[in-house]
């Protein structure tokens, strides 16, 4: 892993990663009308919607913008690869993150921690390792492909 890696990566994720942190922390705010595991649910279900809305929005921008850097025009099949590579790079990932890290992370963390608002950070941040572990491998695998 170089400095020129993460730095893509951070910059490829960092908006994602905001919106979705500020989605599971508003979320949490639940916490006092549901259980517990209840909450880590609806955490999680914030925090997909707000990282792929900003993911998919962002990566459009970005081949619309490559397109026009052509010349060209961005084609229904040029969305459908998009869509594809983001299935590959997110696919697994999320689905192990959305069924079993995520909101074991989101329950157990505050409550081994005992501050609540501390334990949703350390439960996203240990979610986030394991997803975003994944995710950049499947990255990498992508575009080494292309």
């Amino acid at each position: 892993m170089t400095r020129k890696n993460f730095k893509e990566w951070f910059n490829r994720y960092k908006y994602a990663e905001l919106a979705s942190t500020s989605a599971a922390l508003s979320t949490s705010l639940l916490s006092s009308v549901y259980s517990g595991l209840t909450t880590a649910y609806l955490i999680t279900i914030a925090e997909y919607l707000a990282f792929y809305s900003v993911i998919l929005f962002s990566s459009n921008k970005k081949l619309k913008q490559q397109n026009k850097l052509q010349n060209t025009t961005t084609s229904f099949k040029d969305l459908l690869l998009l869509v594809k590579n983001l299935i590959l790079e997110f696919g697994y990932p999320a689905v192990l993150d959305f069924l079993v890290v995520r909101p074991f992370c989101m329950y157990w963390m505050p409550i081994l921690v005992g501050n609540y608002f501390f334990g949703i950070i350390f439960g996203k941040i240990a979610a986030d390792l394991c997803f975003y572990f994944f995710a950049i491998v499947n990255y990498e695998l992508i575009k080494k492909k292309q």
